[in-house]
Parts: C-alpha cells; structure tokens; sequence
C-alpha cells in the first residue's frame, strides 16, 4: 500500500481510487480557500461524529474546523512524530492511524490514534500525550496510581505496543475505583453507536436529543419488555423520554449497515395513563405458558451450556462451539419472551390501550415510579410530525443504555456465571413505616437473565415495625443480584383485580443488592440491611454451593428418622411406609392439594427444622403441630426426608439401569425394563415409593388449582428420590453451574414415566417376579 504524506500526518489506504477522492476533495477546496466542512467521501477515515477523550472529559468532536481538536485544511507546523512506522506496528494496512495537530494553550500538543472499524466493531479515538512532549510521561508509564494509564486511562496490556486496543481491553485492565474508569465506560457507549450518529448538538454523555423548538428531550430510562401485541408476545425495546414513552424494535439490517430502530407507538407522557383495576378487568387474559415447558426449556439450555463447557475443555471446533451458542440463545429468547406474566397497562386518553408483560414486580414498580416522577412537572400535549419521529427513533440508537437482549449467551466469557446453589435467607425486620399497616415482604432473584419471585413472608398485621424473623431456601440458577418488595396487604375485596396475575398489594419500598461470591460463600450468616423510601428490612444470607447441597449424609443419631435408612426407620416403628411420610401426606391432602405450588413454593426454613426435630424425637405433640404449622413448611419437611435419606428411595445401586432404562426407544422393551427394576426395590422402598406416587398423581388432578402438573410434581421430586448419594455420584457431578445437567433431566423423566403410568400394585408387581430375572 503506498504510503500518502500530506504535512505531517500519515494515513495508509488499500485503494489508489480512494487516495485520489480524498486527495480530489480537499484540493478543490482549497482553491476557495474554504476550511468548512464538505460533501467528503463517506469513510471510516472521515466519520460525520467523532467521540474523544481528553485530560479535561469527554466530547463529541463533529466535521472538521467544527469543534476543537479538528483539524482545519490548511498547513500545519507541527513536524511528523518520530517513529511514526514502529507505533503503527510497521505493518501497511494497520487498524490504527496516528495524529498530531499544534499545540493548545491549555494543554500541550495531543496525537490521536483513530482505531479503524474492523467487521463488527466500531470506531474511536483515544487523545492522549504526544511522547515529545516535555513533562508528560509515554504511553504505558505510571501515571497516578495505575500502571500504563495513559491522559485518558489508556491501558498498554503488559506486552504489548501501544497500537490502538478495543475500550473493552481497556476497561478489564483499569481498576474499577480509578477515576478514568467511569470516563471508559462513557466511551465504551458513545463508540459502540457514534457510526449511526446524525451530526447534531449533543452533550457529552449524550443521554439528550434536542426538540424542534429548541427544548432539552433527555433519556431518563430504557430496557428490553416483551409487549402482548395482537394475542402475540413480541420483544421491544421501550425508552422512557422526559416527556414521552417511546416502544420500538430494532430493525433487520444487512451486515455492514447501521442497526436502526422501527418506532411501534409513541404516548405522550401528558396523555399517559394507568387504568384502574376495573378497567383492567376489561382487558384480554394473558396466556400463561405451563410451568413444565418452561422447565424443559430450562433444562435444554442448561444442557447445551454444558456441552458447550466441555467443547471449550476439549478445545474443540470453534464452528461447533458457535452453532451451539447460537442453539442456546433461541432458547434463551424464547424463555424470556414466553415467562414473564404480571401485566403492566399503559393506557393512551386518546383511547389506545397497551400491555406489557414482565417477570418481577419490582421491575414494573421502576417503571410506574418513573413515568409518575415525570408527570408530576408540566407536561403539554403533543404529536409528533413523521419527521420529528424519524429523528428522535434515530437518537434511540445513539442514547440507549441497554444495548443487548438480558440473555446469558450475549455474555461474555469472562464475565461472572453467577451463583449455582442455595441462598439461605432470613428476613428478620422492618423499620420506618409512619403508619401501622399490614404488612410482608418478597424476594427475587436473577435466573436466566430475567427476575423471578422465589419467596414470601407471611403478613405481619398492624405494625409499624414488623418481626417476621423468617427463614428461606432459595435455589440459585446462575445468580447475580436479591431482591426485596415490601408490601402493605390489600384486604379489600373492592380493590381486587380479577386478572390472577395483578398484584394489587401497595409496595412499600424495594431494595437490591449484589451477590458477591466472595463475601456469601461463607459458613457462617451475613447480616445485612436493605434501606429503601426511608424503610430499613434486615436480613441474613449464606450460601451453600450445589455439590455440598447435594450430599446425603447419614446421621450419627439412629434414633431419629432423618438421615436413617428407610428399611430401619420401618422395622423400627413395624410399619411399611414410615410415619413421617404418612402425616405428611395426609396432612397435604386434608387441607393444601388445592394450594397453589404446593411443593414447588418454599416453606419457612425454622418451621421446617422444628418438624424434622419434633419428627426426630417422636415428641406425642406432632399432630398438633401439623395442624397449626403452614402447609408449606409441611410439604418442605417431606421433601426434606427424602433429600436427606442416606441414599435415594431409589437406590444407588439400580441408579444406572433407572437412567439405561428410561434412554430405551422401544416402548415395550422400556415398560419391561422399568417395571423389572420396580420389583427389583426393596420391599419398604418399594411400597414407600407407589404410596407417594399415588398422592403425586392425587395433587396433579387439582392441577387447575393449584397449578401444580405431573411434569411440575416430578422436576420438584425426581432429583430428591433417584439422585446417588455422595460416594456414588462422584462421576455424576461436574461443573457448579450444570443444574441442569443430563442426568438431572433422566431423573425427572423416570418419575414422570412413573406417574404417567396407569395405577401400579404391588402385588400385581411382586406375583410377576416369578416370571423375571431378579439381576438387572
């Protein structure tokens, strides 16, 4: 590639043709002796916006002679640098292109390196010290606390020359408290979208458009909702102006081309308004999509992300690597299209209505508290010219703030998995309410990329300071971040909207903190608190990682039924099915089979221990502590028996020929297989298991109710009775983060064979014995 030298500045092209257009266009304007900016060939050399850093912030840097830090066309004193070549990296066709312009008398003479926009990235500039520049250190020297922080928080990686480096290299090697740091992310945003930037005013963080009549048009909020569009869930992009509530997709575009937003509907904040529940009774009924296929898909993604794990292990084909990433996030969009179910309503007064559907509570509440924030100030009604649409759809690219779909797959390597396990939490208290009120609590935490409630405390009434002191398992999927809602309880049946999934309870306050690995994995409990509109809950967390939940541990006490074999624990008290599962059962089924998750929903951890030690101590009170003990914390005690019995009810040693059985195609050579290994049970496993399994098949029959299906039943129990015990699982457990795992699949699909099955006897099983093989 030919070099070109016009003053001191060095630029290298691949084309001749392009040489000669650059060269072309800035003669013919010279001639007028014109230094304003001109109908240039449109370039990656020559970008309408140009984002830099300087030692003084952060500014947009528009067509030349423009702004400050352009250069004017017209002869330059400054010489060339010196080893100009060797900090492209002497190599034609270099990303980088090196510049210098004269001194400034603020501060000294500056060079730009301008990264070219490879395929999929796009250009910036980093404006830092020229090296002959006297006082200033080299790029990559000491400066202020962080090693090879340039002017601008530059970072030369250890071993590399300075040659132009993504924002994101640099924002991994700056410390998250430097004060460049938040300068770097504010560059990360602007060169992510200055490409599709229209030359107009801006300020320097770019969060604001500017409105025909000259008024400020800022972004105050915007994020990724699915919208219920024509009985149809479509995922939008919805942005929250100063004054109006913008819901738009982004558009199909070729590669190469600038992605640019298709605005759907725009509403006025001054014409916004939130129906009343009895307006929303009026509204169309959201189709929930079942709970069991939205576990599959659970499964299925935690499947391929285990593959994809052990291709990155085997160092395997990177095509095999990407069509698997690409598998798991159409499985991750259509998870988060088809899970959220409470109903946000947005209403026009002009007449239209619309309604989104969300996840979390707490992330409706944002919303809400935001648009009503703004239209507490004067708001004027408008409508916008199809120009003045065009234009603010075009700034959405520019000033959004969420940039991907909240999808695990759009991560990159080196961010954090999250947590895999269980977080034990207990909310003690709350202080600052001004008015007694009734009142209970909620938490949430981030699964699959989305929020989703996995607890609640029971209503603690008329208080100003609440002690709930409750306790809560909570299973973990890859979490970052807890939640907590506080609620006052609506007990005015008035108020209550028919919608199932409207939660009408007034919120209080909510709070959000960060799950740090480091400080939760501990043994012992952190206390922590929560401040929120003036409220403070406390609450204690630890975290137990998924391989030691799942250890079965045997007790040392044989006394007790927990931990005790069940073979044990039935001659001990001469039954065949042990007492505890027995009340437990009963117990359900007099007065929680028409609860809603029963056995999916957690019961209060200290209710649960105190049965499992009321259970283990044979105290004569028992039944009457059944009777008064919620029905949650009762299903929790069952399971509970069966997580911690010493080995599965299933066995560990029919554990391989239960997951070879049910892989079986053929479905008569299945049904032979596994009815054989029925009756190859113990007896007091055997009669234990068809005892719960008829129950299983009783709670599934109220499944209107209590949304509790024969796939839900067995996801919750299928791991709790065929999961080896430790010494037998250890080829079974690999990485934290496979919940999900293929085995954890089989499980389930075992059981849900068995309670699909029609009735099992015992006897009938026991009288075929004779006609089988007892080997498996």
């Amino acid at each position: 590639h030919p070099p070109l030298f016009f003053q001191s500045y060095l630029f290298l092209l691949s084309s001749d043709y392009e040489r000669s257009e650059w060269r072309e266009a800035i003669q013919k304007l010279q001639k007028k002796g014109n230094s304003q900016a001109a109908e240039a060939p449109s370039g990656l050399l020559f970008p309408k916006v140009l984002p830099w850093i300087s030692p003084v912030g952060l500014q947009p840097v528009c067509s030349p002679g423009a702004a400050a830090g352009c250069v004017p066309l017209k002869p330059l004193s400054c010489p060339r640098p010196p080893g100009l070549r060797a900090e492209l990296g002497g190599a034609a066709g270099a990303d980088g292109i090196l510049l210098q312009a004269p001194h400034r008398p603020q501060h000294p003479s500056h060079q730009w390196l301008v990264m070219a926009a490879s395929p999929g990235r796009p250009s910036f500039v980093l404006d830092q010290p020229c090296p002959a520049a006297a006082g200033h250190p080299q790029p990559g020297e000491h400066r202020g606390g962080h090693p090879n922080v340039g002017a601008a928080g530059w970072v030369a990686p250890s071993g590399r020359s300075p040659v132009p480096t993504p924002i994101q290299d640099l924002l991994k090697h700056t410390p998250a408290d430097h004060p460049d740091y938040p300068l770097l992310q504010d560059a990360l945003r602007i060169s992510q979208n200055f490409l599709s930037s229209i030359n107009e005013d801006i300020d320097p963080r770019r969060t604001a458009v500017t409105t025909p009549k000259g008024e400020t048009r800022q972004l105050i909020k915007d994020g990724f909702l699915v919208e219920l569009s024509e009985g149809s869930r479509k995922l939008r992009h919805v942005f929250l102006f100063t004054d109006v509530l913008l819901c738009a997709k982004l558009k199909k575009t070729a590669v190469g081309k600038h992605q640019q937003y298709d605005c759907k509907w725009y509403v006025p904040l001054a014409d916004l308004v939130f129906p009343s529940p009895e307006e929303s009774e009026h509204c169309p009924q959201v189709h929930v999509i079942p709970d069991h296929e939205l576990e599959d898909m659970k499964m299925k993604i935690s499947a391929i992300k285990s593959e994809v794990q052990k291709e990155k292990a085997n160092k395997g084909q990177s095509r095999a690597i990407e069509r698997l990433k690409k598998k798991m996030f159409e499985n991750e969009f259509w998870l988060l299209l088809n899970s959220p179910a409470i109903p946000f309503r947005i209403h026009n007064r002009n007449g239209k209505s619309y309604l989104f559907l969300l996840s979390s509570d707490y992330e409706r509440s944002e919303w809400r508290e935001a648009i009503q924030k703004l239209q507490k100030k004067d708001l004027q009604a408008f409508v916008l010219s199809s120009v003045e649409l065009q234009v603010l759809t075009g700034s959405c690219f520019k000033l959004r703030t969420v940039h991907n779909i909240p999808v695990t797959s759009n991560k990159d390597d080196d961010e954090s998995p999250g947590l895999y396990g269980f977080l034990h939490v207990i909310v003690h208290s709350a202080k600052g309410f001004k008015q007694s009120a009734n009142l209970y609590c909620t938490l949430e935490v981030d699964s699959f990329g989305y929020f989703v409630s996995k607890a609640k405390t029971r209503v603690f009434r008329d208080t100003t300071e609440p002690q709930w002191n409750e306790e809560f398992e909570i299973e973990l999927e890859g979490s970052q971040s807890l939640r907590i809602l506080c609620y006052e309880k609506c007990y005015d049946k008035t108020k209550l909207n028919k919608d199932n999934n409207e939660i009408v309870d007034k919120i209080m306050g909510k709070g959000q903190i960060q799950l740090d690995p480091q400080a939760v994995q501990t043994k012992n409990w952190h206390m922590d608190v929560i401040e929120m509109n003036g409220i403070k809950v406390e609450f204690s967390m630890k975290f137990t990682s998924r391989d030691m939940s799942l250890k079965r541990t045997p007790s040392k006490k044989q006394t007790g039924v927990f931990g005790v074999k069940i073979s044990v624990v039935t001659k001990r008290e001469r039954s065949k099915v042990p007492y505890i599962v027995r009340q437990c059962i009963e117990e359900v089924e007099k007065r929680g089979i028409e609860e809603v998750g029963i056995y999916r929903i957690s019961g209060v951890a200290t209710d649960i221990q105190a049965l499992k030690a009321v259970f283990d101590a044979n105290n004569k009170d028992i039944l009457v502590m059944l009777s008064d003990m919620d029905i949650n914390a009762i299903a929790g005690t069952l399971k509970l028996y069966f997580r911690e019995l010493p080995e599965p009810l299933l066995t560990d040693r029919l554990y391989p020929a239960f997951m070879e059985g049910i892989a079986l195609s053929d479905p008569a050579a299945k049904e032979n297989c596994m009815m054989h290994l029925l009756r190859s049970l113990p007896d007091p496993n055997l009669i234990t298991f068809l005892f719960l399994l008829e129950h299983l098949k009783r709670v599934a029959e109220k499944e209107p109710i209590n949304k509790m299906s024969l796939h839900n039943l067995a996801t919750v129990f299928g791991p709790t009775l065929l999961r080896p015990s430790e010494g037998e699982s250890k080829g079974h457990l690999t990485l934290a983060s496979d919940i999900w795992s293929h085995d954890v699949m089989a499980q389930v699909q075992v059981l849900l064979y068995y309670l699909q099955h029609p009735p099992i006897s015992f006897t009938e099983l026991k009288r075929n014995t004779l006609y089988f093989s007892t080997d498996v």
